[in-house]
Order: structure tokens, then C-alpha cells, then sequence
């Protein structure tokens, strides 16, 4: 029979399963305490949590959410990146880590975005998806490229109306 430490920790990480629009798991074999430190901080500045939890929990956890088939994407010491706004933040924090430390022993072994589970060769796909926040920037761009359009095209009538004014008063004054 389960401990219920073991129950709790699995509903834990069943509600994280359930709630996150990114999941990545991560594979960390080789990694020292102070790197795994320094990501763990990275991941918290980008709003971003990250655990390492036992595979058989987290089999049982991903399950109970709905995800049957994780087996190959949890390999190694696993730890797992959860994100809850934009599931493409946690692997722009890994690829930016691996690369500002130089590292070679963090690999991204396969996610869940958006609740479907991709394998490691379509992480540089996600990769390179702008955030959500870029989108929307270009979203609220293409809105109000017509309307500044407009305006720069009204203003431009009106100060030619107002010059042929004004040659028109100079006119009638000589």
C-alpha cells in the first residue's frame, strides 16, 4: 500500500499535468548542484517551476491527467518544467542556459504543449514559436497599421488645404 506521502505528491503533480500549458522534461545526468541551482533560478525568474520527481510517480501523476504513452520522454534524471502561461518559455530558459554555461548535459528529452506530447527532435520547432506576448504585439501592430494610415493620410489633406489657404490669403492681400 501507498504511503500518503507518496498519494499527496502524486496528485500534486496530476494537478501541475492537468493545469500546465508546457510541460518539459529534462534530462540533467552530469549536471553539478550549483548549475542545477542556477537553473532552477532562471526557470523562477521566467515564472517557470521546475521538479525532479520519481519516474514511477510521475508515470502515475501523467496517467491520472490523461497522458498514457510518457515512457520515452522520461529518461535519466529527470526533472520536469511546468509552465502555466506560455508553453514555449521553459525550453528558450533551457536552450539559453545550455548555451550561456556551455553545457552538454542538459538535454530536453520531449514535452507536452498545449496538451499534446512531442518527442525531443520537434523541440527546435517549439523553439522557435514566438511567445505570446510577441504575437499579440504583432496582433495589435497589424490593427493599427490601417488606422495610422489613415491619420497620417488625413493629416496630410488637411495641411495641404491649409497651405493652398494661406497662398490664397497671401494672394488676395497683394
Amino acid at each position: 500500500m501507498p504511503s500518503q506521502n507518496k498519494i499527496d505528491l502524486v496528485n500534486e503533480i496530476t494537478e501541475k499535468f492537468s493545469r500546465a500549458k508546457g510541460i518539459y522534461f529534462t534530462d540533467y545526468k552530469g549536471m553539478n548542484v550549483q548549475q542545477l541551482n542556477d537553473l532552477r533560478k532562471e526557470f523562477h525568474a521566467a515564472n517557470i517551476e521546475y521538479r525532479v520527481a520519481k519516474k514511477t510517480l510521475t508515470k502515475i501523476a501523467a496517467k491520472n491527467a490523461g497522458y498514457d504513452s510518457i515512457d520515452n520522454l522520461i529518461e535519466g534524471q529527470m526533472g520536469i518544467a511546468f509552465s502555466y502561461d506560455d508553453p514555449t518559455n521553459p525550453a528558450k530558459v533551457i536552450t539559453s542556459f545550455v548555451k550561456k554555461n556551455g553545457l552538454d548535459s542538459l538535454d530536453i528529452t520531449g514535452c507536452i504543449f498545449e496538451k499534446e506530447l512531442f518527442k525531443a527532435d520537434k523541440i527546435n520547432e517549439i523553439i522557435k514559436l514566438q511567445s505570446r506576448e510577441e504575437l499579440l504585439l504583432k496582433f495589435v501592430g497589424t490593427l493599427v497599421a490601417p488606422m495610422s494610415n489613415l491619420v497620417g493620410l488625413l493629416n496630410a489633406s488637411m495641411s495641404q488645404l491649409v497651405d493652398v489657404l494661406e497662398s490664397l490669403s497671401k494672394n488676395k492681400k497683394e
